[in-house]
């Protein structure tokens, strides 16, 4: 069993920066592809960015490619998303998932992720 703990959430400015961090419990964090999905109210959860378990390798959604980077600290259990030039319509609840070893090219479908966090709010003023 693995419990997922979003923050750093918040409101911010169009333009502005968040890093969102999501915690794992367990002791086998470094098995497990991360990734971060978002969702907005009357629409369907949508995927942002995964890192992999063994290599290190990255995928991002298109519209927040050069905008968003995720990484991993295995000693700390923690996925970071840090997100810069914030717009309006990155407004969402952000959730961190976590697949078992799964790997990075079917990271887009929240169907493969095995556990999910409670998700951590992201408002973008414009």
């Amino acid at each position: 069993q693995v419990q997922l703990v979003e923050s750093g959430g918040g409101l911010v400015q169009a333009g502005g920066s968040l890093r969102l961090s999501c915690e794992a419990s367990g002791r086998t964090f470094s098995s497990y592809l991360m990734g971060w999905f978002r969702q907005t109210p009357g629409k369907e959860r949508e995927f942002v960015a995964a890192v992999n378990w063994n290599d290190g390798s990255t995928r991002y959604a298109d519209s927040v490619k050069g905008r968003f980077t995720i990484s991993r600290d295995n000693a700390k259990n923690t996925v970071y998303l840090e997100m810069n030039s914030l717009i309006p319509e990155d407004t969402a609840v952000y959730y961190c998932a976590a697949h078992f070893r799964g790997t990075i090219v079917r990271a887009t479908s929240e169907n493969r992720y095995d556990y999910w966090g409670q998700g951590t709010q992201v408002t973008v003023s414009s």
